[in-house]
């Protein structure tokens, strides 16, 4: 029985949020050793719930993470600048990631946001085959991706093989990330390429490095972050680089047509 009003024995003033905070952030246990104990300073319970948080992030973001590639796309009417190639490399990456976690249970904060990246990837793809007048390609390319989801997810497809398309998420990163660079290299600017979703996907898959170390224990998992980083960075350095090359050749053409 509480005296005057007070807390109950056991207790905390936190206790109406606990079932958002165990359901999301942390488990019982840690809830019990911040609020109950008062021991704020539990290095395991604070790595978790960094990592939930980070994780609850990095899906949040993930929503409209290239949203600002596909409004670049459709404003400007035109994929110049972008490789179908690397799109596929990429979306290939995603799915694997995917398909990998929901196979082996993984918890929906430690890979959430490669539903919502493979749902935008898949409508980047399907973009730019329209805007290079291709667009019955790009509906075949959206049915034929949609099957092999469905196909991927399915009872039938045997852990080996869901494995095998993790394992090559890497070189896939690796060649779709080489891909774009090089054709930004070719050009000398990175066309439609958006500087926003570049950012974000490589402060995303910088904190995902310690999230799936932190959620999952899978070594594969993290290695895969840790190579998508390091692409990812690429990029970024040459969104940085070519900066003002885009408008500069812009005004050289209307020069010459003057």
């Amino acid at each position: 029985m509480s005296d005057g009003g007070g807390v109950e024995p056991g207790s905390t003033f936190m206790d109406p949020f606990k079932g958002l905070l165990v359901g999301y952030l942390m488990p019982e246990s840690c809830y019990d050793e911040f609020f109950l104990n008062w021991n704020l300073l539990d290095v395991p319970c604070l790595k978790t719930v960094v990592s939930k948080a980070l994780g609850i992030g990095i899906i949040l973001g993930s929503v409209m993470v290239k949203l600002p590639q596909i409004l670049k796309l459709m404003g400007a009417r035109s994929a110049e600048g972008l490789s179908f190639s690397s799109v596929l490399l990429e979306l290939l990456a995603i799915t694997g990631t995917m398909v990998y976690s929901v196979s082996n249970r993984f918890p929906f904060s430690s890979w959430g946001e490669a539903l919502f990246l493979a749902l935008q990837t898949v409508s980047i793809g399907f973009l730019v085959q329209h805007y290079g007048g291709r667009t019955g390609r790009g509906v075949l390319f959206l049915l034929v991706y949609v099957s092999l989801l469905v196909l991927l997810l399915s009872p039938l497809t045997p852990p080996s093989l869901v494995t095998s398309l993790q394992a090559s998420n890497m070189p896939a990163i690796i060649v779709g990330r080489l891909i774009q660079a090089a054709t930004n290299f070719r050009n000398g600017h990175t066309g439609q390429l958006s500087a926003v979703s570049v950012f974000l996907l490589f402060a995303g898959s910088l904190a995902r490095i310690f999230t799936s170390l932190q959620e999952t224990g899978d070594s594969l998992m993290a290695l895969t972050y840790v190579v998508s980083s390091s692409c990812n960075g690429v990029l970024a350095l040459q969104v940085l680089y070519y900066w003002n090359s885009a408008p500069e050749r812009r005004r050289k053409k209307k020069k010459k047509k003057e």
